[in-house]
């Protein structure tokens, strides 16, 4: 198989295995969602209640999803993704005897569809995160799009295959279903072995504050967040509001919802085959506008368009899903360096659920007031308007195209001389001298070295330059540890902040001269 076709990284045979559990996991989950937004249609729940699904099934990453991005950075992911799943299991397990009995209420589904969304919360950054263990660099961008395709395939059978049997068995049994396909998901990743855990994991308050220092110091992968944004916000809508449309002027039953949820699935796996080829002839921001235009008008069209003509467009609109999160899921893998990967996912899938979550209850509740017709309409334009935006706000150069390999640093220091890890704060001053024609070069470059340094452990960083010597610059940062600064030169300074630090480095007359300092009272 060609390393470059988009099926690549299924001939890997761990990759297939993990796949195809996901595939199973989320058709359990679409077909719980089918479910339990069916249930509440047939009580008579207003739309504003109906949104709640998504909301409840979603809140949880925008919740947990910092703390399960620690914990799979810091610890072995493999138990992370096995414990979390079987607790979701439990979850749905016991949703499913409440249903069973005839005890279920509005109040206990989403309590129960919330603790089983916090299962997948705790399990989603991990998730994403071992794709690199899993499959070469260059099929990253593959395997992403794959990913998608379990969600979208799922999309694709899972709806229509609950809106059957819910309308046969009643929802207790696609409860069932799913408490089951997070049994088959704990299996496969318990057949895996994972890559060894860090033999010095990092404490929590320690990584969380890097995980954020790191987006904070990241353009690239700020302006990933913000795009995601973008398009989340406005096309959580179709989601939270296709099952009140499908009830209201389209009257086609639950069936027919999940044969509609269906075609944008379709829509998905036909991307999936486009996309390579489209690729070739626009960048990834004409990408993401162009989708964002295609998925609002599917979402305009579900509040008043007949069925028929909706089922096409919605096709369409799968097309344009899965090349959105194509493209912002590969962007963020090859972007983030391994040693806060699981970190940055999860503020990338906090962004994703909790845009979706946030919209469906802000679009949900409007349609309660206005009627789902016109906020769907409202949600399309606002749609096509987050496509023109990429205009302004387009990815930034170079945006999943840098070096992400690790070399440790030599900081030639007698290991008798170190620090204790826990001293601190250490202040690192590095001198250099320039000669007048560089000295603005330089300190061009040394924003960038900033960025860097802000990355991967500083805490505060300043250039400053001689009164009575122009030549004379120094750069001052501090680390809040000696162990917070070994990591920072010997496992976060990647080869693109190598190379930045050597540029800058490379405009000195003599070789920077670098010291270390701690509190005197140390």
């Amino acid at each position: 198989m060609d390393p470059a076709s988009p099926w690549a990284p299924l001939r890997r045979r761990m990759f297939l295995i993990l796949w195809l559990a996901n595939l199973g996991s989320n058709i359990g989950t679409w077909m719980q969602t089918v479910g339990a937004q069916w249930y509440l249609v047939e009580n008579s729940s207003n739309a504003a209640v109906v949104s709640l699904v998504q909301t409840a099934n979603l809140a949880p990453t925008l919740l947990l999803g910092l703390v399960a991005g620690v914990l799979a950075d810091a610890f072995n992911r493999r138990r992370l993704i096995f414990g979390a799943n079987l607790f979701a299991a439990a979850a749905a397990g016991t949703l499913t005897v409440i249903a069973a009995l005839g005890l279920l209420d509005p109040d206990s589904l989403l309590l129960y569809t919330f603790l089983i969304g916090c299962g997948v919360a705790l399990s989603a950054p991990a998730w994403q995160a071992i794709t690199p263990a899993l499959v070469p660099r260059r099929e990253i961008r593959a395997a992403a799009a794959l990913s998608s395709v379990a969600v979208n395939a799922a999309r694709a059978v899972g709806p229509a295959v609950a809106g059957v049997l819910v309308s046969l068995l009643g929802p207790s049994f696609v409860f069932g279903l799913n408490a089951v396909s997070f049994l088959g998901t704990a299996a496969a990743v318990y057949a895996w072995r994972s890559p060894a855990e860090p033999e010095d994991p990092e404490r929590m308050g320690e990584a969380l504050a890097a995980g954020m220092r790191y987006i904070r110091a990241a353009p690239r992968i700020r302006r990933i967040l913000l795009r995601t944004a973008l398009f989340m916000v406005p096309a959580s809508a179709l989601y939270a509001l296709l099952p009140v449309a499908v009830n209201g002027h389209l009257r086609l039953g639950s069936t027919g919802y999940g044969l509609l949820l269906g075609a944008l699935g379709a829509g998905a796996i036909v991307g999936v085959v486009l996309l390579p080829r489209v690729q070739d002839r626009f960048n990834d921001s004409v990408m993401l506008g162009l989708a964002a235009a295609v998925f609002g008008a599917g979402t305009f069209a579900a509040g008043s368009f007949p069925a028929a003509v909706l089922a096409v467009l919605l096709v369409f609109a799968g097309i344009a899903w899965i090349a959105t999160f194509s493209i912002l899921n590969s962007a963020m893998q090859l972007t983030l360096p391994e040693w806060v990967r699981a970190r940055g996912l999860s503020v990338y899938l906090m962004v994703t659920t909790g845009a979706q979550a946030l919209g469906a209850v802000v679009w949900g509740s409007l349609a309660t007031v206005y009627g789902y017709g016109p906020v769907l309409a409202a949600a399309g334009l606002v749609l096509a308007a987050a496509g023109v935006s990429v205009s302004v706000l387009p990815l930034l150069p170079r945006t999943g195209r840098l070096d992400r390999s690790v070399a440790e640093a030599d900081l030639g220091i007698e290991p008798t001389q170190e620090p204790a890890p826990d001293a601190g704060p250490v202040t690192i001053l590095i001198a250099y001298e320039l000669a007048p024609d560089k000295a603005a070069d330089f300190v061009h470059l040394m924003h960038e070295v900033r960025l860097s340094r802000m990355r991967t452990g500083a805490r505060d960083w300043e250039l400053v330059h001689s009164v009575t010597d122009s030549s004379q610059f120094r750069e001052i940062y501090d680390v809040a540890t000696w162990r917070e600064y070994l990591r920072q030169e010997q496992e976060r300074t990647t080869g693109e902040d190598r190379k930045l630090i050597d540029q800058a480095a490379g405009l000195a007359e003599t070789e920077p001269r670098i010291r270390w300092f701690l509190p005197a009272s140390a």
